[in-house]
Formats: C-alpha cells, structure tokens, sequence
C-alpha cells in the first residue's frame, strides 16, 4: 500500500510548497508526490491533467490519495464527483489534510453510503460555487478599473520581460532548448519563459498594452 500527495496550482508563479507543508504537519508521509503547475480545475479534468492522469494509472486497491481540499482535484461538480466515487469503487481511500475529511468504500450500510456520497457532492459542490464567485469577482474589479480609469487604457498584469527577451525566447524555443536552460540564458524566471511558451498571443497582447511605443519598431523589424 502506499500514500500519494496529490498537488495543484492554477498559475505558473504559485508552488506547492504551502500544501506539501501542511499535509506533514498534518502527520502525513506521502510515498510519491504528484503536482500540476499551472492548470485550471474549473476546464480541465483531472484524467486530462499530466500528474493527473497518472493517478488512475498508480493508484491500487488499498492505496490513500491525499488532497489538501478536494477543490485541488478540481472546481467542477461533476468531475470531482466522478473522480472521488471511482476511487472509492477501486478500494482507493480518499483523504483531505484540512479537517481530516476520509472517503472509502467500508462503510456497508446503504445509510452511511448516502452520508458519504452526499458528503463529496456538497464538497464538489462548493468547490465549483468558491471559483464561479471568484471569477465574478475578478470580472467586477476589471470592470470597476476600467470604469474608473484616467484615461490610461487597463492593461492587466505587467510583463517581466521586454519585447527583445520575448523574441529570443521564441527563438531558444523552436531551436529545441529547454525551458530551465532559457531562463538560464535569458535572465528570465521560468515563470516567464513557460508563459511565453503556453500563451506567446496572450504575452505578446500584454507587451502591447504596456510598451506601445516600443511595438511599432518591434513589429517593424
């Protein structure tokens, strides 16, 4: 039998290092830990994540897979629902490091199964309602900036790196060197460099928004 940590961030510039320490001070000592960088829980399954997928390929009857919340399976009903009640099926347990939560398929009586499946919708359930409130949020303060601006356009989140960084990078990419040595080379968090590698449309829109001046003679070279 053995315990695997399973991880999630939704963005490139957070770690795991908050959730690997509260599962130890918790008492749990994970044989294997699994993280996904970078990955909605709202869009993206946990069978269509990379460290995700291999969840259902390692996990054994008899093993413990341990969450700090079941929102790091996911933010949406249906997937974490499914997800959960699979592993019970397969004689997974199923175990949160906050409030200690634990979900297995021991309990026998029809009563008790009702309890426990309730338990992981209602779960589910808040994970998806605590994401869908945090993006109307988020809309809200965008609109509230836009609304009150001073004329300057709104620009969201400022790059970290310049248009000439941006090409180079582009260009260490399709020559084939990795990420870690491009970081290494440019000056650049690996941050940066994953985003410029993931979302290059979305970057080069924000190298727009803040240098506008510098895209005529960049986009005129």
């Amino acid at each position: 039998m053995k315990t695997v940590l399973y991880c999630r961030v939704s963005t490139l510039d957070q770690t795991i290092d908050h959730q690997l320490t509260q599962a130890h001070q918790n008492g749990f000592k994970p044989d294997l830990v699994l993280a996904d960088h970078g990955i909605s829980g709202i869009s993206t399954r946990l069978r269509d994540r990379p460290e995700g997928r291999r969840l259902f390929d390692i996990l054994r009857d008899g093993d413990m897979l341990v969450v700090r919340w079941v929102d790091r399976l996911g933010r949406n009903y249906q997937d974490v629902t499914d997800t959960v009640r699979e592993f019970i099926r397969r004689g997974i347990r199923v175990e949160t490091v906050i409030n200690r939560m634990s979900f297995d398929g021991t309990a026998a009586d029809p009563m008790k199964q009702a309890v426990r499946d309730s338990l992981v919708a209602f779960m589910a359930a808040m994970a998806q309602a605590q994401a869908e409130i945090t993006k109307e949020s988020q809309k809200a303060g965008i609109a509230h900036a836009q609304a009150h601006d001073d004329g300057t356009k709104y620009r969201g989140r400022k790059p970290t790196f310049t248009y000439e960084q941006f090409s180079r990078v582009r260009e260490l990419l399709k020559n084939g060197l990795g990420v870690s040595a491009i970081a290494k080379t440019t000056g650049l968090k690996r941050q940066s460099v994953y985003r410029i590698l993931t979302q290059p449309e979305k970057q080069m829109a924000a190298l727009r928004a803040w240098y506008p001046t510098d895209t005529l003679e960049y986009e005129s070279r």
